[in-house]
């Protein structure tokens, strides 16, 4: 009996000892699989710079060849009606990380420079502003910036970092703080300069103008000025002096730079190797982290002027150097969509492609156009009201959980993407502020039939052009623009005289009662109704009025980060890899030889 019992102790031990061993082979030989937790995706959002809606296949252009993309969207769910929350680079961005206007965050400007200027200028992203970065950062998110970013790097010194990306949720960065130039490439046409000089010079000599005259007065006793505004007015004219003699050749030491998390490894930057490193930095991020949740946004620095264009992809195109290089973008967005592939994450990415505004009109050199095709609508870029300048490239693709093949006319935001990944990732949307883009979720998988946004305001700085009204009864889509660009000719569409579109002064004209027109009948905005033309337009105003009113009682005072002060240049905040002002390095040498 005793032998019995020991002989079924020892089976059911032996038992228990092969059970428990197959359990932990089994979890070792899918430890691939199952370490990432299927309930939380990875994200791959890539986002191009000033790529025209009409510059991709999948929207209609039938010759730049552009497969990759148009593959995604095979596979995906593409957005007709995607719109951008401003029409140029610096407050785009900071609304699609935030998800909200960029008024809100004090990242709209109420100057003709509309964009942040130097990378050594104090304005940029506050860091009170909520990225969907930093609540993936804290969801254990593995999260990385490659590419442009152009929303600030320092506050107060050249090393607090205080609008750097690693300040906003993103724990590694590999790419340029500011955004490509013309002078990164060292052309005869300048882009930065041009638009500077002439102003930078006239503050100048109206600052020393003011000096000289509260000096004289001050020492002939003719009135009574303290010597600490004199002081401060000179230092004013002293900063402008010094940033008008910098854009005379200095803008590509001090602007076009690489940067590794805080530590700058090119400067200037090399950009016959621009490409090459940034793939490889991304194709290296996902292989690093292709066991753990990541969050990876690649801000291409394509199809921004200079165009940089490796010479693989020079001369390929039917459209000159912008058609190679929106070639070789495409081909970028594939080599991405290869190694999530190869490494077995298609199922459990979440991709997104989009731009972060329209194409570039006003650009060219000689008879060359070197700016994108908006396709049917009216506008570019810097025009904030016109669809041009805000209806961009939008597609989403995660296998499984989206349908393939389907499109989707309905109103969606670059801000969208917020809330959106936020919900995915297993965060909460902050309740402390107003969140103006919606979750795409439910769009997507077709579980609703319509957009949640009802109105979308489309602003050009802090001057309100045009809005939209999503009219959900009807399904009519109204645009009402109280502010539009006066063209240089009216018949060309774009501002060639300025070089881009101005949003307030001479260069606007004021419409009251406000242009309408149905986009759903007519999205070029080609005939503008009237009370006489649509029985409807006193409704439609009216109702649109009314939307403005409430929205602007949601707007709260903010620091405005792209003032003349916040935007002007400030040596003692300069990025610098060697002693200022000889500031020089290459740390990336040869080090991405090979990838192409």
């Amino acid at each position: 009996m005793y032998l019995f019992h020991r002989w079924g102790c020892d089976e059911v031990y032996k038992r228990k000892q092969w059970s428990c061993l197959n359990v932990w082979l089994i979890l070792c030989f899918f430890q691939k699989t199952c370490v990432s937790n299927p309930s939380k995706p990875n994200f791959l959002l890539i986002l191009a710079d000033d790529l025209g809606v009409g510059d991709v296949g999948c929207y209609g252009n039938d010759t730049i060849r552009t497969p990759n993309i148009d593959g995604l969207a095979k596979e995906g769910v593409r957005l007709t009606q995607h719109i951008a929350a401003a029409a140029v680079c610096t407050p785009s961005r900071a609304a699609f990380l935030t998800g909200r206007y960029p008024i809100r965050s004090g990242m709209a400007s109420a100057t003709q420079r509309q964009v942040l200027f130097w990378n050594g200028c104090s304005g940029g992203l506050p860091p009170n502003e909520t990225t969907f970065a930093r609540i993936l950062h804290q969801q254990g998110y593995s999260t990385a910036l490659v590419g442009k970013w152009h929303m600030g790097v320092n506050c107060k010194s050249h090393r607090d970092h205080c609008h750097h990306p690693l300040n906003h949720g993103f724990d590694y960065f590999y790419g340029m703080p500011f955004t490509l130039l013309n002078e990164c490439q060292g052309t005869n046409d300048p882009e930065l300069a041009k638009s500077l000089q002439d102003t930078y010079w006239l503050y100048t000599q109206m600052i020393i103008l003011a000096v000289l005259t509260l000096l004289i007065g001050k020492l002939a006793n003719l009135f009574s000025v303290k010597w600490k505004i004199i002081i401060c007015l000179a230092i004013c004219g002293l900063l402008y002096f010094i940033s008008w003699y910098s854009s005379y050749g200095f803008t590509k030491y001090w602007n076009c730079i690489l940067m590794r998390n805080h530590d700058i490894t090119e400067q200037p930057m090399n950009l016959e190797k621009t490409t090459s490193n940034m793939l490889k930095e991304a194709v290296s991020f996902i292989e690093r982290n292709k066991h753990r949740p990541f969050l990876l946004f690649v801000s291409l620095l394509h199809v921004h002027t200079p165009l940089v264009t490796t010479e693989k992809f020079r001369g390929r195109s039917r459209h000159g150097l912008y058609g190679d290089n929106v070639e070789e973008m495409d081909w970028m967005v594939g080599r991405l969509l290869d190694v999530i592939d190869k490494e077995g994450l298609k199922n459990t990415t979440f991709i997104y492609f989009a731009s972060d505004h329209g194409g570039f009109l006003e650009a060219h050199r000689g008879n060359a156009q070197l700016g994108g095709w908006n396709g049917i609508y009216k506008g570019g870029k810097g025009m904030g009201g016109w669809e041009g300048g805000i209806r961009v490239p939008g597609i989403v693709r995660w296998p499984g959980m989206l349908p393939a093949g389907r499109v989707i006319n309905e109103l969606t935001s670059l801000m969208d993407i917020f809330p959106t990944v936020v919900h995915l990732a297993g965060g909460a949307v902050p309740q402390d502020r107003v969140i103006d883009g919606r979750t795409l979720l439910p769009l997507l998988q077709g579980t609703v039939q319509h957009s949640e946004h009802e109105f979308m305001f489309h602003y050009c700085g802090v001057f309100l052009h045009a809005v939209r009204w999503h009219q959900k009864d009807s399904g009519t889509t109204w645009k009402a623009h109280y502010a539009t660009p006066v063209f240089q000719s009216e018949a060309s569409g774009a501002c060639f005289g300025r070089g881009i579109c101005p949003c307030f002064g001479d260069g606007v004209t004021h419409h009251d009662p406000p242009l309408l027109f149905d986009l759903s009948q007519d999205p070029s905005e080609a005939n503008p109704l009237s009370a006489d033309t649509e029985p409807l337009f006193d409704t439609v105003t009216k109702r649109i009025g009314k939307a403005v009113e409430e929205h602007r009682k949601t707007l709260t005072p903010v620091p405005q980060q792209l003032s003349p002060y916040n935007n002007i240049w400030k040596p003692w905040l300069q990025p610098c890899c060697g002693t200022f002002p000889f500031c020089w390095c290459d740390e990336e040498n040869n080090k991405a030889d090979g990838i192409l």
